[in-house]
């Protein structure tokens, strides 16, 4: 059975061009960068030509980027990171929506006497800004808020929020997985202090990520052994996922205008088409907020989102409720709890994430079946 894959923002197909990066270093190029000889030690040139794309892609300084296992591992050295570096303060802000890789590590300091505070959001997934105004009042060590969400797409103002903590002294960690290779993203431009990406959301392979860390942020290092990352996060670099990764951002920097208008118009298709023949208490939730180009997160009335994915999967649609990080759970997203989505549609709510590769036919597709499945599980429900 064909797939038609809905769930890019969990994952996404590795680029052949990315592939083909990393083959030499599994072949010929697989010396240790850290090497005195010269077969080791030429391996140390393609890891700072990796550096240099993924700087490239985020407007930073190639020094300013440390490769790291994944977004997970980028978010806790963000978070451990700067809370270690700042002993004399015991606050860490966040936000309610965030993915677990930040809000369990900010939970981890709350358990050892940290005041931690998770910002609110509205109906629209919208942060509460005079909430993170009247809480940054009391100096915060750290302030980690997402660039985006992964659930709905929805996009925060980081700028704004950033010139905010950094008028009352704070350090500014944004969890950007979701939006880079997705839409412009620059972090000179952006009053933050460390941002997180991770390699597999664009189009790299699982198991790579970095973290930009601006000059003079003070951190404390998060993974302790060698000198490698400039003494920043010890460890054998991993070279096959670092140039991996390099040639996915330059993929991504090539090509970001053109692929993020398809994916919207993609994106809005689908909703349209899904609206259009199931106009019947259905939620486009986060859909009057900026939002990523290619993700949609709809809530059908009185079903269960599990049953939709089922039917989905059987069709060879795959789609998501939520994070990956969270499937198994009967319980509704905390992402749309957070919202306020009424509890008789937060059961029912399903993510559609869409990548470059996703097509006109495959869209088409899944308006075809979602109607079919929601009207089945619909005449079924006892709630409808």
């Amino acid at each position: 059975m064909k797939t038609f894959y809905f769930d890019n923002n969990a994952t996404t197909q590795v680029a052949p061009e990315v592939i083909d990066a990393m083959m030499p270093f599994f072949r010929d190029l697989w010396g240790n960068p850290s090497s005195m000889h010269h077969f080791g030690g030429q391996v140390k040139h393609y890891i700072d030509k990796a550096r240099e794309e993924v700087a490239a892609l985020l407007g930073a300084d190639p020094a300013e980027i440390v490769f790291t296992s994944c977004g997970t591992e980028s978010d806790n050295m963000a978070v451990y990171g700067a809370v270690e570096a700042a002993p004399e303060k015991v606050r860490i802000i966040t936000s309610r929506v965030e993915h677990y890789a930040v809000l369990s590590a900010c939970r981890h300091f709350k358990k050892h006497g940290y005041e931690v505070v998770e910002i609110g959001v509205d109906g629209d997934g919208q942060l509460n800004l005079h909430q993170l105004k009247d809480e940054l009042s009391k100096g915060p060590a750290v302030v980690s808020i997402m660039a985006a969400n992964n659930e709905t797409g929805v996009i925060f103002p980081i700028e704004q929020i950033g010139r905010m903590v950094k008028q009352a002294g704070s350090v500014m960690h944004t969890d950007a997985v979701q939006i880079a290779g997705k839409i412009p993203t620059k972090v000179h431009d952006m009053p933050v202090d460390m941002l997180s990406i991770s390699g597999h959301k664009l189009h790299a392979p699982k198991g790579i990520g970095a973290l930009y860390v601006r000059k003079g942020t003070r951190l404390q290092t998060f993974l302790l052994g060698g000198h490698q990352e400039e003494g920043r996060r010890g460890g054998t670099e991993n070279v096959p996922y670092i140039a991996g990764l390099g040639r996915a951002c330059e993929l991504a920097r090539d090509n970001l205008a053109g692929e993020a208008d398809n994916m919207a118009r993609l994106r809005d298709k689908l909703e349209q088409g899904i609206l259009q023949n199931c106009p019947k208490d259905t939620l486009i939730n986060g859909g009057k907020s900026p939002r990523l180009p290619n993700t949609s997160n709809i809530s059908f009335f009185g079903i269960e989102g599990e049953a939709i994915l089922y039917h989905l999967s059987d069709l060879g649609i795959a789609a998501s409720s939520g994070s990956a990080c969270t499937s198994g759970s009967l319980e509704p997203s905390h992402v749309i709890r957070a919202m306020g989505v009424p509890p008789e549609h937060a059961a029912g709510s399903t993510r559609f994430s869409l990548s470059r590769y996703t097509t006109e036919d495959e869209v088409d597709y899944v308006i075809r079946h979602v109607p079919e499945i929601v009207e089945r599980l619909r005449e079924i429900s006892p709630f409808v």
